[in-house]
């Protein structure tokens, strides 16, 4: 689990509920069926008319990185450190000596560069290679984190249209007293839903898979750089130096 996002959602809506409570109120009063169908399905409508099936699909498969950690995901120290093992053995045994540690590499990335390596394609042609993969790579990211970035644009003025059909309701049963309480939480619930999903789900959510991507991207630019590097036969003090500088610039 990713502790930042669940602790995040936890404080966001424990802070809405308990501050309601603490004010005097109920959160029976907060739960609204119709105020929910309308804005989230309003939401979810208005979402999907404007992007593809691909990208949302995209978006969620996208929330597993968000509220999970990924287990194959290596930190940038631990990439330089292994990075330089492998620039040793190659300046002592050769590239091809290499061939056995591909198996033992979890993240994707860096075995598919080492294979390049390798196979011995020329350095320019690897770099090209990698860098459209990783181009390619924040621009399925940044469709993903649009779909919500939308979702969250999109969610108030549901939720104003939700708080404009209560009142459009209240003002239909003026004659009944009764009625009346009902439709003005509707109103105003459906408010609270669209402002609140907006500002506590869809942007931050957005958000996370932006810096998600960036923190994925500075790690395969380490891994590009490295494995040039090793291929290149650079000194390893050099090469560590050089990387650990990439890691500088992110503090």
């Amino acid at each position: 689990m990713n502790k930042a996002s669940i602790i995040g959602i936890l404080l966001g809506f424990t802070a809405i509920i308990g501050g309601s409570i603490v004010e005097g109120g109920r959160i029976g009063s907060i739960v609204q069926g119709s105020a929910a169908l309308i804005v989230f399905g309003g939401t979810l409508g208005a979402t999907f008319l404007s992007f593809s099936i691909r990208d949302i699909s995209l978006a969620t498969r996208s929330l597993r990185e968000v509220f999970f950690e990924n287990p194959m995901m290596p930190e940038g120290y631990s990439v330089i450190k292994e990075t330089i093992n492998l620039s040793a053995r190659a300046r002592k045994s050769g590239i091809l000596s290499l061939d056995k540690d591909i198996q033992n590499m979890g993240y994707d990335f860096f075995r598919r560069a080492l294979r390049l390596v390798i196979d011995g394609i020329d350095p320019k042609l690897l770099r090209s290679t990698l860098e459209q993969e990783i181009s390619t790579f924040e621009e399925e990211r940044g469709r993903a984190a649009k779909v919500f970035e939308s979702a969250g644009g999109f969610a108030p003025t549901i939720g104003i249209i939700g708080a404009v059909l209560g009142l459009i309701h209240v003002m239909e049963n003026l004659g009944d007293p009764a009625k009346l309480g009902t439709g003005i939480a509707v109103a105003f619930v459906a408010t609270v839903y669209g402002v609140g999903s907006a500002n506590l789900l869809f942007l931050p959510i957005a958000k996370k898979i932006i810096n998600n991507m960036k923190h994925e991207v500075l790690l395969r630019e380490i891994i590009i750089e490295g494995v040039l590097g090793v291929q290149a036969g650079r000194n390893p003090f050099y090469l560590r130096e050089y990387l650990n500088s990439f890691l500088s610039k992110r503090k």
